[in-house]
């Protein structure tokens, strides 16, 4: 080592509580909608989530977005990013 060569860049995760952790779940399923809007409600099996503030906090953090455009307001399929998938597939322990 020559002394300029750095650490290997550790790559951090999002953390999600349980709560999160299921939501997740749920659209990796192919059970949640979401509301076309720059604060997007999360919608499971038809039903509107009952905490929307982890909805938006989940599409802010990369995890869930809409799987194509629609008008504003309008319903859409809901689908995990990459980011998502790896936390559902057990790459993270939901946080306590």
């Amino acid at each position: 080592m020559d002394g300029n060569e750095q650490p290997p860049a550790t790559v951090t995760r999002p953390s999600v509580n349980h709560r999160m952790l299921a939501m997740l779940r749920a659209v990796g399923a192919g059970r949640g909608r979401v509301s076309c809007s720059s604060e997007p409600d999360l919608f499971i099996d038809g039903l509107s989530c009952g905490d929307q503030f982890a909805a938006h906090t989940l599409a802010h953090l990369g995890l869930v977005r809409a799987a194509g455009p629609g008008r504003p307001g309008e319903l859409v399929p809901a689908v995990l990013t990459a980011a998502g998938q790896a936390i559902i597939s057990g790459e993270q322990r939901p946080a306590a």
